[in-house]
Parts: structure tokens; C-alpha cells; sequence
């Protein structure tokens, strides 16, 4: 089902079941409902060097979450086979699910826009530095060429398949309590535009608000 806005606090959590990166298992809403309330991050594939840098500080959230009884859930958008290789060399213990194309996106409403002239006009002249390692803010487009390019991230055929089904996609963050509802969430440029491409809410934020939906 397609959601035609995000998903905002109040309204139920739309249901998932998706291929486990780590093993061969599904991974559902419904392994946390009634249990422990879930912070579920949706990312793009692996070809986005912003997401990349996203996991990692997910599992930074994750650690402080944990103590809180809150469970996370990354839901990258890649094939998990390609999931699986990518994170056999970085490992990480954060929980993933992998959805190539998107389905989750879609049902929790988190935009794609149009790659219209003016966004891609917006995209050569707003300038970013979301994680603070760039010299100084760059186009959105050459900051991520830059961000590629002190990786040595090379794609695969996956990847590929991936950028071109899923670009300009935005990501979002939820927090779901116990009984499949919304409590909080955040999506990518919502508050700056495509000023905010790359950010993520402060750890500070994201605390305060697992703290309220554990109560």
C-alpha cells in the first residue's frame, strides 16, 4: 500500500515483513508489538555515502536505546545479498532488514520527490557538510561525489540498479511504541529543505523522544 503523506505520531505503524540481512529469517513489525516499543531508521542503498555514514551513527543510537528497552530496526535498500557483502567487511550490531525496492518507503509516506529543473538547480547551488568532515559546505551533488571518493566506495551491479531506482529518495526515522503506534518521527529535509540532505536529528533529540514513547 502507498502512503500519500509520512506516517505522523498518533497513527498506527504500517506493517513490514522483510529478508533479514544477518540470517535467513523475516523480520516484521510484529517480532516487536506487544513487546518492546522499535526506533526503525528507513535508508537508501548501500551507493549513498550519507546512509553509510547514517548506519554507523545508528548504531551509536542504538547503544544508548538499548538501555531505554527500545529495540532498532535499519531497513537499508539494497538486495540482501549485496547487504551481506557490504557488511561482512564492515560489520555492525545493529539489527537490518534489506528492502530493494522500497516497499517500506512507500507505506510509511516518506517522500520521492519529482527530480524536477528547479531541484536539480537547488542541488548544484544549496551546499552541505551534514556530518562535518567536508573542508567547507559543498553542492549537494559534489558533496556526495567528494563523500564517494574519500571512501573508495566502489559500486557494484546492485548498487547500481539500486541509485537509479531510488534516487532522489529521502529516508525517515520512527519510533513505534508496544502497540504499533507512532510517536515520533523525523524525515529527511522536512524542516530545511534540501538544506537538510545528509542530517540526521541530534542524538539529544532522539533520546527525549524514545524516553517519552517508553514510558
Amino acid at each position: 500500500m502507498m502512503q500519500t503523506h509520512p506516517v505522523s505520531p498518533g497513527e498506527p505503524a504500517p506493517p513490514f515483513a522483510l529478508p533479514a540481512v544477518a540470517a535467513a529469517e523475516t523480520v516484521s513489525l510484529d517480532d516487536y508489538r506487544g513487546r518492546t516499543p522499535l526506533f526503525l531508521a528507513l535508508m537508501l542503498g548501500l551507493w549513498c555515502p550519507f546512509c553509510r555514514r547514517q548506519l554507523v551513527q545508528l548504531g551509536g543510537f542504538d547503544d544508548k536505546l538499548k538501555p531505554l528497552g527500545i529495540e532498532s530496526l535499519a531497513v537499508v535498500a539494497t538486495a540482501p545479498e549485496n547487504a551481506r557483502l557490504y557488511f561482512k567487511f564492515r560489520p555492525t550490531r545493529l539489527r537490518l532488514a534489506a528492502d530493494p525496492g522500497l516497499t517500506t518507503h512507500r507505506a510509511y509516506g516518506v517522500p520521492k520527490p519529482e527530480p524536477t529543473p528547479e531541484i536539480l538547480e537547488l542541488m548544484e547551488t544549496i551546499r552541505i557538510n551534514p556530518t562535518g568532515e567536508l573542508p567547507e559546505p559543498l553542492p549537494i551533488s559534489q558533496a556526495g561525489k567528494v563523500l564517494q571518493e574519500r571512501d573508495g566506495y566502489v559500486y557494484t551491479p546492485s548498487d547500481q540498479g539500486d541509485v537509479e531506482r531510488q534516487w532522489p529518495q529521502l529516508k525517515g526515522l520512527f519510533l513505534i511504541d508496544r502497540g504499533g503506534i507512532v510517536r515520533w518521527s523525523h524525515i529527511e529535509c522536512e524542516e530545511e529543505g534540501l538544506a537538510g540532505i545528509g542530517k540526521f536529528p541530534s542524538e539529544q533529540t532522539v533520546l527525549n523522544a524514545a524516553r517519552a514513547c517508553a514510558a
